[in-house]
């Protein structure tokens, strides 16, 4: 039999294989459990910056703009929900408190965010703002719109364009009927913080995905980031008759509810690649609402769709001029 020494150096001996063990296996575990977590942290920062609001550039932030859309599939429109819900209140004070109110598609804004649209209002000491949307909203969203924000506005100025379409689009459907869209807008809201502060000081951590940007202030749109192909201004000078038609009987049923004067809603179409001018015209003309349309050589698109910064500034200004009677007549009545 084994002596009670040698028994206690056994267990000794045994106790320290033990703990060896245990520490070995710890330590495995906690280096397999970083490993598990730096994979996961990779992933998602991989995600946040391929498909998030990291994929886009911050250098459009300023003091009193924000990003309204980022073009990653994980981020996309905010534009919509932050107007909506009053994730942005100072810009739905803007909005609400303006003068002159712009309603329309993308087109509107890029079409009115410009230094002469600035200057004109300015020099007039009159406020504006230009509510326009992406993905080619219409009133089906706007129209509902004015009715939760209560414009003071006594000048509505409209893009014709898709404006009397009786489908509801994506981001406008999205806000209005899905009961969990207002804490996903908000999550939004919240991200731009980080994405300011990281992508603000680490630019070469974020990406380059298109990204738009508005002015609390006014509405108007900055664009960064994105590959775009400019194409020329161009229109077409023939009468759609089942648009004509569709966006007539749209027309006398909305814009009864704008303005008691029917002189005040002020009627256009920015022009973009095959603009239709002449079913426009033709709306405006059925609708009896004044129809405001500079037609200029030399406008270009910067992709396609909206026109680029020098020929929004020569048509704003042109738009201005032949407006001017009818926005002075209707602010000072």
């Amino acid at each position: 039999m084994m002596s009670a020494t040698k028994v206690a150096q056994a267990e000794l001996a045994g106790g320290s294989r033990r703990k060896r063990l245990t520490f070995a296996f710890a330590t495995r575990t906690g280096i397999y459990s970083l490993l598990v977590l730096a994979v996961a942290l990779g992933a998602g920062a991989y995600n946040l910056r391929i498909y998030g609001i990291f994929s886009c550039s911050a250098s459009g932030y300023g003091q009193n703009s924000y990003l309204g859309y980022c073009g990653a599939t994980g981020y996309g429109d905010y534009d919509h929900g932050a107007i909506w819900f009053g994730l942005e209140p100072a810009a739905v004070t803007a909005a609400r408190n303006a003068e002159v109110l712009f309603l329309g598609n993308s087109r509107t804004v890029f079409g009115f965010s410009s230094r002469a649209t600035d200057d004109w209002f300015s020099s007039h000491s009159e406020t504006y703002y230009l509510l326009g949307f992406s993905h080619f909203e219409n009133y089906t969203f706007e129209g509902p719109l004015l009715e939760r924000i209560h414009p003071k506005a006594k000048v509505y100025v409209i893009n014709i364009d898709s404006f009397f379409e009786k489908a509801e689009t994506g981001p406008g459907e999205t806000v209005m009927r899905n009961s969990s869209a207002e804490s996903k807008y908000e999550d939004k809201r919240d991200w731009q913080r980080s994405h300011k502060a990281v992508c603000g000081r680490f630019a070469f951590l974020c990406g380059h995905n298109e990204a738009i940007f508005r002015s609390r202030a006014t509405g108007a749109w900055s664009v960064t980031g994105g590959r775009f192909r400019s194409e020329a201004v161009s229109y077409n000078d023939t009468v759609d008759p089942k648009k004509l038609a569709d966006y007539t009987v749209a027309g006398r049923a909305y814009l009864g509810h704008l303005s008691s004067d029917p002189s005040c809603t002020i009627l256009t179409i920015i022009p973009a690649v095959n603009t239709d001018l002449a079913t426009a015209r033709a709306i405006a003309s059925a609708l009896g609402r004044p129809f405001v349309e500079p037609r200029l050589d030399g406008l270009v698109t910067f992709d396609g769709y909206h026109l680029n910064r020098e020929s929004a500034q020569r048509w704003s200004a042109a738009f201005l001029q032949q407006a001017e009677p009818e926005i002075q007549k209707c602010l000072h009545e």
